[in-house]
């Protein structure tokens, strides 16, 4: 019988764990993002507040994350000194942990259970917030969209881990 590899493994030493550092929702479309310290994260629909609650059941687009140091590199990139979360329109920054390496894997973010669907491209809008060359510097940088496969609570310095699903 042939093993099949596990493809954590090839990523397993940039992964780590992370933090949880800041969480918004947006109640309706459009709007300002809304820094909460807690959220719920409902299985199949997304964050209770949050106006994607409302969208499409099982969307791959429920959830959006970012990293800290993803907003380090489009602060860099832009000349900003410092870039408020709620401008980039993503409903959680994390810390710590290389959110590229976790597309297409499982992992937890407080007691909820995430899966990453695909990279989180930036919008035309990253030119209205962040001025001529926003959408350029968040090419590569712009987080993860997730779906929520079980329903659990996030809170400001909750853990994001990655599961392994080959052990389950």
């Amino acid at each position: 019988m042939i093993k099949r590899p596990n493809p954590l493994d090839r990523y397993a030493r940039y992964m780590g764990s992370g933090v949880v550092q800041w969480i918004g929702v947006r109640p309706m479309r459009r709007e300002p993002l809304q820094a909460v310290e807690a959220v719920s994260a409902v299985a199949e629909y997304g964050l209770s507040g949050d106006h994607r609650m409302g969208k499409t059941p099982g969307s791959g687009r429920q959830v959006t994350l970012i990293s800290a140091e993803f907003i380090t590199q489009i602060e860099h990139f832009t000349g900003h000194d410092s870039i408020d979360p709620a401008l980039l329109r993503r409903n959680i920054v994390v810390s710590g942990i290389n959110l590229n390496c976790l597309r297409r894997q499982q992992f937890r973010v407080g007691t909820a259970l995430f899966e990453a669907t695909q990279l989180c491209h930036p919008c035309a809008r990253m030119e209205e917030v962040l001025g001529v060359g926003g959408v350029a510097a968040m090419i590569g940088h712009g987080g993860l969209c997730a779906r929520i496969l079980e329903d659990g609570d996030i809170r400001l310095g909750d853990a994001v881990t990655v599961v392994d699903v080959t052990k389950e």
